[in-house]
């Protein structure tokens, strides 16, 4: 089964062959782009889960090691500790050898998250049943989680190679949640993996934000209830606007006569509403991503839509 629309998949990989194209990366833009990327994920993975740092405090207490006034010590040490289990990320695939994704490297992943706000229970299974607040979903009972794991590495083994890369990591992030796992860092957690199948992948780091917050829990709660779908829509999402962020850097020249503005903008130079754009935006259908709360687009991505739309109904 196909969880992503054809036009999705081929915008993925034409924006991953392009940025390939541009491999290897010098040193040091990597170092930039790594640090830029994993500080940002860092402050929306967090702020998602209720931490209450910036991102500029967050880039604060990182890169400087400063205490930011006022703000809770257990904030300063979850974006300390998530940092690492990014940098941890980056070593791996630094080292270039493909790794398998095992219950001791999520343990690892997890202990790492959690290192100095959880450090008794960090890396272990939880010895309790759990209740998540707000969802309908009750996480499997505390005697099921080891067998539950069990059967997610089986899972992941069998359908790696079936799956588009980022509809695989996007199910194995769901997966995750699903099971919970642990006490406490689950999301964070299965953020972490899904990123590290994605850079195994040649994908950049990619960014529930914050902003997505709401969005993000409804279409993990569509996830639960059967219809995987939408939430793998919605991690693609984010998986190109990461793209879309590194060609910007890498490549300047690439698409550089499209201006992306707000999608009110757009529709009154196209056939199409404000509104309507939103709902081409959201589906995927036109290629589009945040700028911090406002979706944005580009008149030629639009007529892009238009073309293919045109073409699909003469091959009828």
């Amino acid at each position: 089964m196909e969880y992503l629309d054809k036009q999705i998949k081929t915008r993925l990989q034409e924006k991953l062959n392009k940025l390939n194209e541009h491999r290897p990366l010098p040193k040091e833009v990597v170092k930039k782009l790594n640090e830029q990327f994993a500080i940002e994920m860092t402050y929306n993975s967090n702020a998602i889960e209720g931490n209450t740092l910036t991102l500029q405090e967050t880039a604060w207490v990182i890169q400087d090691g400063l205490t930011i006034k006022g703000k809770p010590m257990k904030d300063h040490l979850e974006a300390r500790d998530h940092y690492n289990a990014l940098a941890y990320l980056y070593e791996l695939i630094e080292h270039g050898e493909q790794q398998t994704i095992s219950e001791m490297l999520i343990r690892t992943i997890h202990q790492l998250v959690v290192r100095e706000t959880e450090s008794q229970t960090a890396g272990t299974y939880r010895t309790g049943n759990v209740m998540i607040t707000g969802a309908s979903h009750t996480p499997p009972d505390v005697s099921n989680v080891p067998s539950a794991m069990r059967d997610l590495i089986s899972w992941m083994r069998g359908n790696q190679k079936k799956l588009h890369p980022v509809e695989f990591a996007a199910i194995v992030h769901h997966k995750l949640v699903n099971i919970h796992p642990f006490f406490d860092g689950n999301g964070r957690t299965a953020r972490v993996v899904m990123n590290l199948l994605l850079l195994q992948e040649g994908y950049p780091l990619a960014t529930v934000l914050k902003n997505d917050r709401k969005k993000y829990y409804q279409v993990l709660a569509s996830a639960d209830a059967g219809d995987i779908r939408p939430f793998v829509r919605f991690i693609a999402q984010a998986v190109e606007r990461s793209l879309n962020v590194y060609l910007k850097i890498i490549a300047p020249s690439v698409k550089r006569s499209e201006k992306y503005l707000p999608l009110s903008e757009i529709a009154n130079e196209t056939p199409y509403t404000g509104k309507y754009l939103n709902l081409l935006a959201r589906t995927g259908k036109i290629e589009a991503h945040k700028e911090k709360r406002n979706w944005v687009t580009s008149k030629d991505a639009v007529e892009r839509y238009i073309k293919e739309r045109e073409r699909q109904r003469n091959l009828k």
